[in-house]
């Protein structure tokens, strides 16, 4: 699929969100900030009142994807969605949960017709949704289900953390630390490790990535010492990459991976819980970090934030994190467009 030229479809989040303000603060300063053209999925109605809340005038074009690129330098284009929604920043709205959702299929079938080149999300919240009905934990895996519904097989979603300085991929993510555990297997952080560099490789455009793989202990367990998840899960899945021919290796202390001459020796780092990942690339990148959805069949970004409801419609959200997720995702686009032509 061709992606020079097409835009990114941004996919409107929670409207009680900043998810509004950040795309119009984003497209405000495109130009000085070499913003790719994107069009936003939502309420034409409420782009609006929200532009007009926060004292910004812009112009708003109704439009479709094929125009969205045209029309990107003078207007903000809207796709409307056919769900209206609640304009009460600050107060999430079940109600508001169709259109969510709305959103977000729409988004994945622009990009399935080649008429997106990518999805950029904003942040949703997940009890609005899950009192409207909604009956997955997550953004990530209901993307999931979606490209496994239209590829006819099961797609595994891995989640990265991309910052200028720092990509992190969490093998267990939203579970307590009581339970990793349990969950972690060797078979776990193989496959996460595969897509991991595939996705380097065919989208980052990596030719051998270096994956660095934690260990679960303290000082990756002291050979058992210290635990012996390390000795026996985390080590033969090493062993198994390498045989696989992926420049992984590992397991390795966590507290010693993120120092600048540690980063330097590899390209993404495979942590085994959480805040193991996301600790170090808040860190590093509090407002550029993106959230990347790996091992889907398009691409996926997201601002690495939420729905920041306190400060919704004050006027003080920072767009950086979603310039970055535009960004990147239209990097990425690139790339595999690039790849294709070869």
């Amino acid at each position: 699929m061709e992606k020079i030229g097409v835009p990114l479809a941004v996919s409107i989040g929670d409207p009680s969100g900043i998810g509004p303000e950040i795309a119009i603060a984003a497209w405000q300063i495109r130009q000085r900030n070499g913003i790719p053209p994107f069009y936003l999925l939502a309420d034409p109605a409420l782009i609006t009142s929200r532009a007009r809340m926060l004292g910004a005038d812009i112009p708003l074009s109704e439009t479709e994807p094929s125009r969205a690129c045209d029309l990107f330098s003078s207007s903000l284009p809207v796709v409307s969605l056919s769900c209206r929604f609640s304009d009460q920043p600050g107060t999430p709205d079940s109600t508001n949960a169709k259109g969510v959702i709305e959103a977000i299929d729409r988004a994945v079938d622009d990009c399935f017709h080649g008429k997106a080149a990518a999805i950029v999300t904003c942040p949703i919240a997940k009890k609005p949704l899950y009192d409207a009905g909604f009956r997955f934990p997550g953004h990530t895996e209901y993307l999931a289900h979606i490209a496994s519904q239209r590829i006819g097989k099961p797609v595994m979603p891995v989640m990265m953390l991309a910052g200028p300085d720092l990509r992190t991929v969490p093998v267990t993510i939203h579970i307590p630390l009581s339970q990793v555990p349990q969950v972690l297997t060797t078979e776990l952080i193989v496959s996460t490790a595969r897509i991991t560099a595939a996705d380097l490789r065919d989208r980052f455009g990596i030719k051998k990535p270096r994956l660095a793989i934690s260990g679960l202990n303290p000082h990756a367990g002291e050979g058992g010492s210290m635990g012996a998840e390390d000795k026996d899960i985390v080590l033969p899945a090493v062993t198994a990459l390498r045989a696989d021919g992926i420049d992984a290796f590992g397991p390795l202390p966590a507290d010693t991976m993120f120092h600048p001459r540690a980063r330097a020796g590899y390209d993404a780092a495979l942590c085994m819980y959480h805040d193991q990942a996301l600790i170090p690339a808040k860190a590093l990148a509090f407002d550029e970090a993106v959230n990347v959805t790996l091992g889907l069949p398009f691409i996926r970004t997201s601002p690495d934030h939420g729905t920041a409801f306190d400060i919704a419609g004050k006027g003080i959200a920072r767009p950086d994190s979603l310039i970055s997720a535009l960004k990147l995702a239209s990097q990425l686009a690139s790339t595999i467009s690039a790849n294709e032509r070869q």
